[in-house]
């Protein structure tokens, strides 16, 4: 009240003084009309071309950040009949909304060779949340022997996986096929059997199930290893400009894994076009084709970053693998608190691009789990999980 009544003094005042001092009222200072005319270009740009920075993601949110994506653009020309059909399709799964209940879980896609060696770790995630989860496990090197009972009698019909090839890709597929046959199961995440948990359920739980968005890595790398594995007979449906790259670690919502049931149109470009040693070029399906392929149909419904930490900074073919002398305390809270995410182009400047970790317009921490962790870090990650993970 004091506040709102000196308000209104002031206000007050100032039309006795104007009036005192008989001004004329079309007579404003310059520099108010400056500041208005200059603000008004500014919100008018801003909303007409959406922010690219990384500052001016984290102040105008996610929803319209171009940070990793252009804005999506739609052909000129006649489509064709494949190209109609797999628009249509993917326009009505996108208009169905949601459906969040006490029995909404999250499906844990296990995509490993053989053995989990983090099982006991992953139990005692999963402890206490029995009815708020499922989990799957492709082992593509012979039968898993399990130690947890969350993951006895979870294993699906598995396939041999090679490294790089379009089989990794149709393991993502056959694990989210079976998982989608459970209704309940609204969010999916992928994860390698170097993979652990960062946070405790409940904090991971309504970090996936409360977004609109799913957890897809995409982002724009000019170089080699980046739009230089693009194939020319993508075209006409996937062009050079639309081809991207990023983690295949992701976390879906239910709408984009039907989705990806649903496409072959795109799904047969890169099984046909992206592979090792083709015309020159090293292309890798699970790097490009959900990347791509979402940039394309849904560019706003993705996150454009993953929710599994890996690291790249050494510059390899695979990222850093941590051993137990890395394992302490102040390692692991470091990975839950980190709110940037990080990405490195392949062109010869070897760029590094960062951007906030948004979440519902909210800057957060961008991981929920890591890789990639030696069997013999178990010991010491059973040790410090209790405390790591209290948020």
């Amino acid at each position: 009240m004091k506040t709102t009544r000196a308000w209104q003094l002031g206000v007050k005042d100032i039309l006795v003084m104007s009036s005192s001092r008989q001004r004329p009222h079309l007579k404003r200072p310059v520099w108010i009309i400056v500041l208005v005319t200059l603000v008004s270009i500014f919100l008018i740009t801003a909303y007409v071309y959406p922010p690219t920075s990384s500052a001016a993601c984290y102040i105008f949110s996610s929803r319209g950040c171009t940070l990793y994506n252009q804005p999506p653009t739609f052909p000129s020309r006649e489509l064709s009949d494949d190209e109609t059909i797999s628009q249509v399709v993917i326009r009505e799964i996108l208009k169905t909304p949601p459906i969040l209940s006490k029995k909404s879980k999250i499906a844990f896609l296990f995509l490993t060779p053989g053995t989990l060696p983090f099982e006991e770790l992953w139990d005692k995630f999963f402890r206490g949340h029995e009815h708020r989860f499922s989990v799957f496990v492709h082992a593509s090197k012979g039968k898993p022997v399990h130690t947890s009972r969350y993951f006895i009698g979870r294993d699906i019909h598995s396939e041999k996986v090679v490294w790089g090839k379009i089989s990794m890709v149709d393991a993502e597929r056959r694990l989210l096929a079976h998982a989608l046959l459970d209704p309940d199961n609204q969010q999916f995440v992928l994860l390698s059997d170097s993979c652990i948990p960062l946070h405790n359920f409940d904090y991971v739980y309504n970090y996936l199930m409360l977004t609109n968005v799913s957890f897809i890595d995409s982002f724009v790398d000019l170089g080699p290893h980046g739009t230089g594995r693009y194939s020319e007979h993508m075209m006409p449906e996937v062009e050079k400009s639309a081809f991207r790259k990023g983690s295949q670690w992701f976390s879906l919502k239910r709408q984009h894994a039907i989705i990806i049931m649903a496409d072959s149109l795109y799904y047969t470009k890169f099984r046909l076009y992206c592979k090792p040693n083709m015309d020159g070029r090293n292309c890798y399906a699970d790097e490009h084709y959900l990347p791509t392929f979402f940039n394309m149909i849904d560019p706003g419904g993705i996150a454009n970053r993953s929710v599994t930490y890996v690291d790249w900074s050494e510059a390899k073919w695979h990222p850093r693998s941590f051993r137990a002398q890395d394992i302490t305390y102040e390692f692991l809270r470091n990975l839950t608190s980190i709110d940037k995410s990080v990405h490195f182009t392949s062109d010869p400047k070897r760029r590094v691009i960062t951007g906030p970790c948004l979440w519902n317009t909210v800057k957060r921490p961008c991981y929920l789990f890591a890789r990639k962790f030696y069997p013999e870090t178990l010991d010491r990650l059973m040790i410090h999980f209790s405390n790591y993970t209290t948020v």
